[in-house]
């Protein structure tokens, strides 16, 4: 099996890490000139700002709501995803860094998928312990199917962040339902 690290809305999630009192508050970062938004946090979402609007387009109604707004912070980004990766390093013997905010991790020492899931779940509680960012895992057999169990553990209600994707019924039942936009590399 491969898992599928991935942190919530990272760029968002590490200026709230320092920002505690902003936990249910919108948050948008913007590109280095602050032209556009590129990152939102799943309030900022709701209210329907969209990636890569350019900020003069919204910033009067989005401030009017109580949105708060970043500049980015590559160097404080990069820093914390250093922090996140060392994390994961410490938890298997093969990982491969994919972007600044997501990883994967082989499982080849885990042999069932309910010893998966513990993983996953510890493995999220451990990187939200040590660094305090949020992840969700999405386990798979290859990293397609991570990834997608990535995006099910994402969008799926009531989640504990953690999806093990894994029979291939289960598999079938996935993908059946899913837009082919939502596949990893066809999208």
């Amino acid at each position: 099996l491969i898992a599928l690290v991935d942190c919530d809305n990272f760029y968002a999630s590490c200026e709230r890490l320092f920002r505690p009192d902003l936990k249910k508050k919108p948050i948008v970062v913007l590109s280095n000139n602050d032209g556009c938004v590129i990152a939102r946090s799943r309030e900022a979402k709701a209210m329907g700002i969209k990636m890569g609007v350019p900020w003069f387009q919204i910033k009067g109604s989005y401030l009017a709501k109580g949105g708060q707004v970043f500049s980015s912070n590559f160097a404080l980004y990069g820093d914390l995803s250093k922090r996140v990766m060392h994390v994961l390093e410490g938890m298997v013997s093969n990982i491969e860094i994919y972007s600044i905010d997501e990883a994967f991790l082989d499982l080849q020492h885990i042999q069932n998928s309910n010893h998966a899931y513990e993983f996953g779940v510890h493995c999220r509680n451990m990187v939200d312990q040590w660094v305090g960012i949020p992840v969700r895992v999405g386990i798979g057999p290859t990293k397609t199917l991570a990834k997608i169990a990535s995006h099910v553990a994402k969008k799926k209600i009531g989640s504990t962040g953690v999806f093990c994707l894994h029979a291939s019924f289960q598999i079938d039942h996935v993908i059946i339902h899913l837009p082919i936009h939502a596949f990893w590399g066809i999208g």
